[in-house]
């Protein structure tokens, strides 16, 4: 079956649905890949950070700020103070012990049944639907298949989001810093970058990214508390196969993941669980370190 023949037979909506879940997954791993590529922490409340922008957002457009957009937005800058304000308290202090990537695993993880406890205390267990956007509630037709006008807004925001990381790192003087610091801590300390406040900034962008990738992902899906679960283990898979600290690798990891997500279905039952763990078992095997570089790359 050649690629033409696969295309017709997968179905372009689907290919669309799969390039949508994929650019929501890359908000949420690339954030856990740029942390873990700088800081060398693998934060297992980012998944958490997501279900927090999705519940922000929600509650922004419907009960305060009445905008989708800005609710994203300041949504989105919320969850980076939360992130930070936990990196500040309780990540900081743990950089200098021995053993200190187990000590920022537990603290983390712990930081998961927190926020879930928190959400469920204000928010309740029950799902909540979030309505599309007026301005892209619509249907777009293309190649006999129909979808929502909003799919295609989240793919194009991954891009813009991916192309303007990409520029930041290697175009900027923070970029610069942030580079040289995952390349060499010490080294970045010795010639007077401040080491934990970069850190802290560092996090906080991540935060952002993965409380953006939620706002963005709730008109498409309900909320609730158990949203960070059903997709910190996608993000693991994506940083994995794309190259821990990798933006690139993050975006193509994501994609991949998204679409065999929508797509392996067709194909093989449960095709959409068991082909991007063993992608993901195969990469490790064949290529440990991931399919591209660190940070930047």
């Amino acid at each position: 079956m050649n690629l033409i023949n696969v295309f017709q037979f997968v179905g372009f909506g689907d290919v669309v649905i799969g390039l949508s879940l994929g650019s929501r997954l890359f908000l949420i791993a690339v954030g856990l890949s740029l942390i873990f590529g700088v800081l060398g922490v693998l934060n297992f409340a980012h998944g958490a950070f997501y279900m927090l922008g999705a519940y922000f957002a929600l509650t922004l457009s419907t009960n305060l700020v009445g905008n989708f957009w800005l609710s994203v937005v300041v949504g989105a800058l919320a969850v980076g103070v939360v992130g930070a304000a936990i990196e500040m308290a309780t990540i900081r202090p743990l950089y200098e012990r021995p053993e200190s990537e187990l000590d920022q695993l537990i603290v983390t993880f712990g930081f998961v049944l927190v926020i879930h406890e928190a959400v469920r205390s204000v928010w309740g267990s029950q799902p909540y639907p979030t309505p599309v956007p007026e301005l892209l509630n619509f249907s777009v037709s293309i190649a006999g298949s129909r979808f929502t006008a909003y799919r295609l807004f989240v793919i194009v925001a991954a891009v813009v989001v991916m192309i303007s990381l990409w520029l930041f790192i290697r175009k900027t003087y923070f970029g610069s810093l942030v580079r040289g610091t995952s390349s060499d801590r010490e080294m970045a300390s010795m010639l007077g970058v401040d080491v934990p406040r970069l850190y802290t900034a560092v996090f906080f962008a991540g935060s952002v990214l993965a409380g953006l990738g939620g706002a963005l992902a709730a008109p498409m899906q309900s909320i609730g508390p158990s949203l960070g679960e059903s997709v910190i283990i996608d993000a693991f898979i994506i940083v994995v196969i794309g190259g821990l600290g990798s933006l690139s690798g993050a975006f193509v990891g994501a994609m991949f993941v998204g679409l065999m997500q929508s797509v392996a279905t067709q194909f093989v039952e449960a095709g959409s669980i068991a082909v991007p763990f063993l992608a993901m078992v195969v990469v490790l095997l064949v290529k440990p370190e991931g399919l591209f570089g660190g940070i930047g790359e």
